[in-house]
């Protein structure tokens, strides 16, 4: 009886099964390399433009450098970690900027669901009508803040102090809007410019929402006010936590209306500001590179929330 035929260890082109996984995957790191290389360079680029002085900064927040000062300049451990928590005025920024940052955002949040509600009905230039309302968050922060602060604030012939006088004659009070409530003219400012920003994040988690569920819900008898709280809010739960958060990552950060608005005065001073001061006006460079570090490391944890936020949104929709 003749042998069985044993199996060939090899196919047509002469290696062994081992030998072709290997070779597959040699062509498949080769064709990972050839997407990725493009990009190297902008890589490179981001990295230099921004990881580089981030670690420099790092650096320079552990050392006693004042230019007032210079043949103090050393290390200094944790000192400036420890002044920049435990001195007063960098408690007040902290406070500010939390304040500033909690009114804007939740002021921006109610004012875009209010807005996206109206703006989710059918009627006609709806169009431009969106256009319209997302022109202030394309305006220049710096322009924005000198439009508020010279058109609008201006007690001698800015337009509310106009409108005043037009409704009340010429008898009409003349507030100062600044001096007499600095923090509120900022979150004002801000606030208008934010606005639009969750209100089309608000807009796109309205328009995602199953109809057919609402309309079922109004057939049934279902009231508009109890067609938002039991179905609209809690669909929006998700757009809403990421509008909030983004927004959050940038108000922390605003250093344009403080400057512009206030410079600072009058109670008004974030912690932007706060290392603008430190680090121009009192010279103390490596204080100001601690409070920045605060700083990113706060809005990096932030960014890390928004994150998770949008990621879950993109897994329900899938």
């Amino acid at each position: 009886m003749p042998d069985s035929p044993v199996p060939s260890s090899t196919d047509g082109s002469g290696r062994s099964p081992k030998e072709n996984a290997a070779r597959a995957t040699k062509l498949a790191r080769a064709g990972d390399w050839s997407r990725r290389a493009p990009l190297l360079p902008a890589l490179i680029f981001v990295i230099v433009l921004t990881q580089l002085p981030f670690v420099a900064t790092i650096v320079v927040s552990f050392m006693n450098w004042n230019a007032y000062y210079p043949d103090e300049r050393g290390f200094a451990g944790f000192d400036n970690f420890a002044r920049v928590f435990t001195d007063s005025n960098t408690r007040n920024a902290v406070i500010v900027t939390i304040l500033l940052t909690v009114l804007v955002v939740g002021i921006s949040l109610v004012l875009g669901m209010g807005i996206a509600l109206l703006l989710d009905r059918k009627f006609m230039g709806r169009g431009i009508v969106r256009t319209l309302m997302i022109t202030p968050f394309l305006v220049v922060p710096v322009a924005a803040a000198l439009l508020w602060k010279h058109a609008l604030y201006n007690p001698e012939y800015g337009l509310f102090n106009g409108l005043l006088k037009a409704v009340f004659g010429e008898n009409a009070p003349q507030p100062d809007w600044i001096s007499n409530n600095p923090l509120l003219a900022i979150v004002a400012a801000l606030v208008w410019q934010w606005t639009p920003f969750m209100m089309l994040i608000l807009l796109a988690g309205l328009q995602s929402r199953p109809l057919d569920v609402v309309e079922a819900a109004r057939i049934d008898g279902a009231s508009a006010w109890q067609i938002f709280r039991t179905m609209t809010l809690p669909h929006m739960r998700q757009y809403i936590e990421l509008s909030g958060l983004l927004g959050a990552i940038y108000v922390v950060q605003n250093f344009d209306h403080v400057f512009t608005i206030t410079s600072g005065g009058l109670g008004t001073a974030n912690l932007p500001y706060f290392i603008y001061q430190t680090f121009y006006t009192a010279q103390d460079y490596g204080r100001a590179s601690a409070a920045g570090v605060v700083v990113v490391v706060g809005t990096i944890i932030i960014a890390t929330a928004a994150l998770r936020t949008a990621f879950s949104l993109f897994k329900d929709e899938n």
